[in-house]
């Protein structure tokens, strides 16, 4: 659409400011800025009034600016591994720390960093230095990178962890008792009078798909189940690695009765796999996963897992990290849960 008078496009309207915020507010400039930094010495009235103008004026703080003045930075940053970046687990994760940000005043930035990189520690230093980050969250295998590590800590730069697997020094970790929960999901299978088991574990790189298979191994051994090399596949968390894994057990002469998988992915993969077989769930092979994904209750069967806490794990990494240093903080570990669904049940007689 064209001005009638010249001619011209008209001008796009100027995004508010903070005088247009504090003017409509009746307020100070140093009050907005107050506000918007979560400070105290404003009273709740004021407070509210002026919240509610910047909404009316869907007013955007500068953060380069708002973080020279307050002299914190607003930059939270979330680092994966490339291969990682497209797993449910990552978006759940990078979605939960999304929804604190907007919540807090804070902006996200993803990055993909390759564990197998020579150049990390150059990576690291340009990012730090043009985004001035806040603090970064690290995802599995990254959790357990010495290079990364070091490279964020010479920088200053705070740190949490997600499922590492050795503490340390000054970084905070956040995960759950992997070999616990895996330890009780397989208990649950045995259970049912399961005692064919196929397990498809992690990715070897990843601490908690180790922590996994060492849980899944615990409760088979302490069931006087014997250990079989051939029940065991490795996967890398995809859908299709938990096809090409189930059907390397369903096509064994003595299957699995049971398929536990380390992640919901390829617990969907195995679930496919089946068909192919002919066989029916749980009548035939009971399958379970791991997370609590979306799509583990909208399957049919839907899928008996354990719920992972993620989107609070996500919260509690983002809390930690805008609170680094205001008094020290541990180790958070979460509760998980299983969730019993259609996908198990008693093994065939026959």
């Amino acid at each position: 659409m064209r001005d009638p008078l010249n001619g011209s496009p008209p001008e796009a309207p100027k995004p508010a400011t903070i005088y247009d915020v504090a003017e409509r507010a009746n307020v100070s400039i140093k009050t907005v800025s107050k506000v918007i930094n979560n400070l105290p010495e404003v009273s709740r009235l004021t407070r509210s009034r002026v919240q509610a103008v910047i909404e009316e004026l869907s007013y955007r703080p500068n953060q380069l600016a708002r973080g020279l003045a307050s002299q914190r930075s607003f930059m939270v940053g979330l680092f994966c591994d490339a291969p990682a970046a497209g797993s449910g687990y990552i978006a759940r994760i990078q979605m939960a720390i999304l929804t604190m940000c907007q919540k807090e005043g804070y902006h996200l930035i993803v990055e993909c960093i390759h564990a197998t990189n020579q150049n990390i520690a150059q990576q690291v230093h340009a990012l730090v230095a043009q985004s001035k980050l806040a603090g970064v969250v690290l995802t599995p295998p990254l959790s357990d990178l010495p290079t990364l590590i070091d490279a964020l800590k010479a920088t200053g730069t705070p740190i949490v962890r997600f499922s590492p697997e050795a503490a340390v020094p000054d970084v905070i970790d956040v995960d759950i008792d992997n070999c616990q929960a895996a330890y009780d999901i397989t208990k649950y299978l045995i259970g049912l009078g399961h005692r064919r088991i196929g397990f498809i574990r992690g990715p070897l790189e990843h601490a908690d798909a180790r922590a996994r298979y060492e849980g899944y191994c615990r409760a088979i051994a302490e069931a006087d189940i014997p250990f079989l090399d051939e029940y065991c596949q490795t996967g890398n968390y995809t859908y299709r690695a938990g096809m090409l894994a189930g059907e390397k057990l369903l096509t064994l002469k003595d299957r699995p009765t049971a398929i536990f998988a380390s992640n919901d992915d390829m617990a969907s993969g195995v679930m496919a796999s089946s068909i192919r077989y002919n066989l029916r769930l749980p009548q035939d092979l009971s399958v379970a996963g791991f997370d609590d994904a979306i799509f583990a209750h909208a399957m049919y069967p839907r899928l008996t897992t354990c719920r992972q806490p993620i989107a609070d794990m996500a919260e509690a990494a983002f809390l930690a990290l805008i609170h680094h240093g205001d008094k020290p903080i541990g180790p958070l570990t979460l509760p998980h849960k299983i969730i019993v669904r259609g996908s198990t049940a008693r093994p065939p007689t026959a």
